[in-house]
């Protein structure tokens, strides 16, 4: 058996309760995989609140303790790294997204500008049509002026003509 001067009890370790739930977890998974019978008594121990000052007990811990630290260090490189892929994949979603939006806002600009032109084209276009207009019915009215007097000519060249209608006659002749 274990004797009082070669075990502590766990409690005066300065623990905190946490802790010392903690160190006597793994004090007996380190005692389950190391075998023999210091393992036996350090299992014993632990499920008493000891702790084994033992050279065996004490080595085994501190193996499972090593391979412990070892794991948690592995998946902290390991989150460490998944971290930077992550963090530069974000970075490079937020370049492209930059990008993006720097090629969609100079694009939106050149549409801009094509509408400022294409509205400017439109008034002076508008402005010439107006003109054209103007000419067109100015020219309608010079039309329907000439129609009308030449009817009123031709009009009054009848009423002339029947008149003297006989005078023409003999000219023709």
């Amino acid at each position: 058996m274990t004797s009082q001067a070669e075990a502590v009890p766990d409690t005066q370790l300065g623990l905190t309760n946490e802790e010392i739930s903690l160190l006597r977890h793994h004090q007996q998974v380190a005692t389950s995989t190391a075998g023999g019978s210091s393992s036996r008594a350090a299992s014993r121990g632990s499920s008493q609140g000891l702790l084994l000052l033992d050279p065996l007990s004490l080595a085994a811990l501190g193996r499972h303790f090593d391979r412990l630290m070892q794991q948690i260090q592995s998946r902290l490189e390991y989150l460490s790294e998944q971290s930077q892929i992550v963090v530069q994949q974000q970075h490079d979603r937020a370049g492209n997204t930059i990008a993006i939006a720097d090629s969609e806002i100079s694009r939106f600009h050149d549409i801009l500008r094509q509408i400022d032109e294409l509205e400017l084209d439109f008034d002076r276009i508008r402005h010439i049509r107006d003109i054209v207009r103007s000419y067109r019915q100015r020219v309608e009215e010079m039309e329907r002026e000439v129609e009308q007097s030449s009817a009123s000519s031709r009009h009054r060249h009848r009423h002339h003509g029947e008149s003297s209608g006989g005078s023409h006659r003999r000219h023709r002749r």
